[in-house]
């Protein structure tokens, strides 16, 4: 009775890990912002020894091929606004965290998150809804083509399951 429950916990376990991955689990912008996680946050930061919220974003577009200036304002200037409910992985998501416009951004992954080089954490996932998110929320910019979104931020097929 002990070897099935223990089987029976296990497999629930794996069960609910399964798919708590990134909204786009196998795509290229997934690899590179799952390389950064952890890093430490330095003002001016723009590389894997340690990132600034800006200099993360300008990273990881660059690692896809995609040049952005290395601070948020300039960054919000950019790109097609976009409705909350209109964004896709790979738009940036801008905030209000000092009171005088945006000083923030991140990358939005999908299901209601975004990626960020955080002041206190480093390179972390975050909520959009968390209060102190939600309440400092400016917008949304698309940066990248169709095309470009296409080619980096979908998941890739799992070509382990061709025959």
């Amino acid at each position: 009775m002990k070897k099935k429950l223990t089987l029976a916990v296990m497999g629930f376990a794996i069960a609910l890990t399964l798919g708590t991955g990134s909204a786009f689990a196998d795509s290229k912008m997934d690899q590179v912002i799952d390389s950064a996680k952890g890093t430490s946050y330095v003002s001016g930061g723009t590389s894997l020894s340690g990132f600034d919220c800006s200099g993360f974003t300008m990273y990881v577009f660059n690692k896809l091929g995609i040049k952005l200036p290395h601070q948020s304002g300039s960054q919000f200037s950019m790109g097609k606004s976009v409705s909350r409910n209109e964004m896709r992985p790979g738009d940036l998501v801008f905030f209000n965290t000092s009171g005088r416009g945006v000083s923030h951004v991140g990358i939005f992954v999908g299901e209601g998150k975004f990626a960020h080089a955080s002041s206190s954490r480093g390179v972390i996932i975050s909520s959009l809804n968390e209060s102190y998110y939600a309440k400092r929320y400016i917008g949304a910019k698309r940066i990248m083509s169709t095309d470009a979104y296409q080619s980096v931020a979908v998941d890739s097929p799992d070509y382990d399951d061709v025959d």
